[in-house]
């Protein structure tokens, strides 16, 4: 069974809407090889992440770019789109999820191969996170209170139940942070 891990940039006051705006100044070697490490051959994104990312990564493969090697990566990997309508395709492996999100999740779990990540996609991952479908959440939670914008967890009467299960700071002060569900 396939697990499904997800990965966040959060400010220390929650905040993980547009962390290009907040997190580049933390972005150094450690952080690069944890989130090299969490990159995997298959890709969970919901539309607005997709469409961002579609937008900003296949123009940077093949170029000088320092990002050229990340964005072949990308390029190469089984993206797929959680959406309820349809999407440009035109960035190669990509597809959108069958299914409603539980379902299409549930059965993505059962296919055999890697873990399945998820790098932003806030919406996706709080669903999933309640429903039971997330088996490791990695936080990397940056030293700055950005003060304005999303959060990861919204209001709401469902407690979510996590335990750690690792952490590690990096000499930036960002500390990454592993939680799971529950037992």
């Amino acid at each position: 069974m396939r697990k499904i891990i997800a990965s966040l940039f959060i400010s220390l006051d929650g905040v993980v809407e547009e962390p290009d705006q907040w997190h580049m100044s933390y972005f150094d070697d450690e952080m690069g090889e944890a989130v090299g490490a969490l990159m995997s051959d298959t890709m969970l994104y919901g539309r607005t992440t997709y469409d961002g990312f579609a937008e900003a990564w296949p123009q940077r493969e093949g170029t000088d770019d320092e990002d050229a090697g990340f964005a072949k990566i990308l390029g190469d990997a089984r993206k797929i789109v959680v959406t309820h309508g349809e999407a440009d395709w035109s960035w190669r492996n990509s597809e959108k999820l069958q299914g409603d999100l539980v379902g299409g999740v549930t059965e993505l779990k059962k296919e055999s191969g890697g873990f399945v990540s998820i790098g932003g996609s806030i919406s996706v991952i709080r669903q999933l996170l309640a429903h039971g479908l997330l088996d490791e959440l990695h936080l990397l939670v940056h030293p700055i209170a950005v003060r304005k914008g999303e959060r990861l967890f919204d209001e709401g009467d469902t407690r979510i139940p996590l335990k750690l299960l690792s952490t590690k700071a990096f000499g930036s002060g960002v500390l990454h942070l592993v939680y799971g569900p529950a037992d």
